[in-house]
């Protein structure tokens, strides 16, 4: 449940029809940002440091736009305003942990292949490097702005440490691969 004191940003958006980009622009940084729609231009997101620069950049798109924004910054009316507000936010949230949990697992299955195989090289360690590297930054992305702690935040946290475990493990045996004397 959320606390009364929740504040939140309505950031309410008006854009020319065409062209299309300025709207498309602007509703993706909302979403990159974490906003969750609440109906036909109409966003809302916890008034916190973590997602202001992305709510200020969405206002300049659709400044650049020739569009209208209104930000406001407002408290939900009852307890069952701001339970609702945080239950969206938090399914918000809870989609992206889905989502990124998935691709924990393609990188585990990715990393039992190239064991199977054998493929034990510099080329694909620098891969598999990188994999890691972007759900790095993506468990990054989403765990600051998942404030109210999405019910599937514990389970991506340990995927994200099995699969640095993985990577570990792979690259001992690259490096032992090449270290290997004929």
């Amino acid at each position: 449940m959320a606390s009364p004191d929740v504040r939140w940003l309505l950031v309410f958006v008006r854009l020319p029809a065409e062209p299309s980009r300025h709207r498309v622009a602007v509703w993706r940084e909302l979403r990159r940002t974490g906003a969750v729609p609440l109906g036909q231009g109409s966003w809302a997101v916890p008034d916190a440091a973590a997602f202001t620069e992305g709510i200020d950049r969405a206002v300049g798109m659709a400044d650049r736009g020739d569009g209208e924004v209104v930000v406001l910054s407002a408290v939900g009316r009852s307890a069952r305003d701001d339970e609702r507000l945080v239950a969206l936010f938090t399914d918000a949230r809870e989609e992206e942990w889905s989502e990124f949990i998935a691709d924990c697992a393609k990188f585990d299955a990715e990393i039992d292949r190239e064991i199977e195989q054998s493929k034990f090289t510099l080329a694909e360690l620098e891969e598999e490097e990188q994999s890691l590297e972007r759900l790095r930054r993506w468990h990054r992305t989403i765990k600051s702005r998942d404030i109210f702690g999405a019910p599937s935040s514990g389970q991506a946290d340990q995927l994200l440490k099995h699969c640095q475990e993985r990577l570990a493990d792979y690259t001992e045996r690259v490096f032992a691969a090449l270290h290997k004397t004929p």
